[in-house]
């Protein structure tokens, strides 16, 4: 398969590729599509027409992208996707309407799946904490959790700093893992670990 990335072919049509950012592009026509941004935190915006528009994330931001469509004999399809938009050069999944692609996070589909994460991010803001500074493993959690058709458990941050805030990067997962973040250098106890409360 051809990389968008590299094929000379399309001219303008790549403008998207000469920068960092992860392009997220959204429709809205009523009663039949709806795509939009649940949370994030959006680097710049680019209005197309009144019903398309293109929000564009920095590498690492994590964000929540729905997408609804209907017809006639109404729902066919719904779904939400948590991601992290990646960094060039960075390895990623393809996402429809997601320009280069992101990591996925949480991928859930059909309403009454959709509609439970999106009252866990509910749940989450009224606690008082930005979803995009919780923990991606969280969100992997609460995925695996509503596809195995479990409840997920309550997002509660520690006191210390998480390492997911430490390290401040998904690549470095492995490294808190083991017990050390390669920025700070610093071992990472079992008081900066997220916890999940019951």
């Amino acid at each position: 398969m051809t990389s968008a990335t590299t094929s000379p072919a399309r001219g303008n049509a790549l403008a998207f590729a000469r920068d960092a950012l992860t392009h997220v592009e959204l429709t809205h026509i009523d009663k039949r599509v709806e795509h939009w941004i649940r949370f994030g935190h959006e680097a710049q915006e680019q209005i197309l027409d009144r019903r398309r528009r293109i929000f564009s994330f920095r590498p690492g931001s994590v964000f929540a992208f729905v997408r609804w469509a209907a017809n006639d004999f109404g729902t066919i399809a719904s779904r939400i996707d948590i991601l992290r938009a990646v960094a060039p050069g960075e390895p990623c999944q393809t996402v429809p309407f997601v320009r280069p692609g992101a990591e996925i996070l949480l991928r859930v589909a059909g309403w009454p799946k959709v509609q439970q994460v999106l009252r866990h991010i509910d749940a989450v803001e009224e606690a008082g904490i930005d979803a995009c500074t919780v923990s991606p493993d969280h969100w992997r959690h609460v995925g695996n959790r509503l596809n195995a058709g479990e409840p997920p458990r309550v997002y509660a941050v520690s006191v210390a700093p998480s390492p997911w805030m430490v390290c401040g990067s998904a690549r470095r997962r492995s490294a808190i893992g083991a017990g050390v973040c390669y920025r700070s250098g610093r071992g990472v106890t079992a008081s900066h670990r997220i916890r999940f409360s019951s």
